[in-house]
C-alpha cells in the first residue's frame, strides 16, 4: 500500500517486497509473449499509424524493441542496412562517435538533453543496467565537453530539433514519447514509443518521397 500511495515503480514495489522477506509480486514479460499480444498489438498500432514517419518502440534502456519502416528507411539512408536479427541500443546510436554522429549537425545539443535524461533515469530506477548504460555514453569521446557547454537559450524553435544531413538531404525531426497507461507489467511500465514528426516541408516531402 505504502508502494502504490508513493506511486513506486513496479520494478522498485518488487525490490521493497524482496527486502521485506515477501515474494515479488509484479511480472516482466517479454514483449513478444502471448500474455502480452494486446498490448504489443497496439504498439504496433501506433507505429503504423505514425508511417511514413519515424517511429520505435524501446525498453528502459534504450533497446529497440519495435521499428516501423519509416524509422528503417531513416536508418538505411544515414549508415546503411541493418544486419537481419541485430540488437539495436538506440542510445548508443546516438551518442557514440561513429553512428549516427557525423550525420546529426547539432549533436552536441541533443546529446545534452538526451544524456541528461538517462542521468534522471540512472537516479530513478537504480538499476544497474541504467547505471550502466549512462557509464557506458559518459565514456564515448565528446560527451562529457558537450555537456559542460552552456545551454544555448532564445532559439527561435519551440522544440529541440535532431537535424540530420548527409550529402545533399537535410532533414529535421523533433520527437513524442508515450507510455501505456496503467501498466500491471514492468515491461509494459517501461516500454516507451518515441515518434518522429518533420519540422519543415523539405523534411515532409523527403520522408513521403521514400514510401513512395
Amino acid at each position: 500500500r505504502l508502494a502504490t500511495a508513493l506511486e513506486v515503480p513496479l520494478r522498485q514495489h518488487n525490490a521493497l517486497l524482496l527486502a521485506a522477506g515477501f515474494a515479488p509480486v509484479w511480472r516482466e514479460t517479454d514483449l513478444a509473449a502471448p500474455e502480452l499480444s494486446q498490448a504489443s498489438d497496439a504498439v504496433g498500432f501506433m507505429l503504423n499509424q505514425q508511417e511514413p514517419f519515424p517511429g520505435v518502440a524501446v525498453d528502459r534502456q534504450w533497446n529497440l524493441l519495435k521499428a516501423n519502416q519509416g524509422a528503417v528507411r531513416l536508418v538505411e539512408f544515414l549508415v546503411g542496412p541493418l544486419a537481419p536479427d541485430a540488437k539495436v541500443n538506440l542510445a548508443d546510436a546516438l551518442v557514440a562517435p561513429d553512428v549516427l554522429r557525423p550525420f546529426l549537425v547539432n549533436w552536441a545539443d541533443v546529446v545534452r538533453y538526451f544524456v541528461r535524461s538517462v542521468e534522471a533515469d540512472a537516479a530513478a530506477d537504480g538499476q544497474p543496467e541504467t547505471a550502466a548504460l549512462l557509464a557506458r555514453l559518459l565514456s564515448y569521446e565528446g560527451v562529457r565537453p558537450a555537456l559542460s557547454e552552456p545551454a544555448s537559450y532564445g532559439a527561435v524553435s519551440p522544440v529541440l530539433p535532431m537535424h540530420f544531413r548527409k550529402g545533399d538531404v537535410s532533414l529535421q525531426l523533433f520527437t513524442t514519447i508515450a507510455t501505456l497507461g496503467i501498466p500491471r507489467d514492468i515491461t509494459l511500465e517501461e516500454l516507451r514509443i518515441e515518434c518522429f514528426f518533420p519540422m519543415d516541408a523539405a523534411t515532409v516531402g523527403v520522408l513521403r518521397g521514400w514510401a513512395a
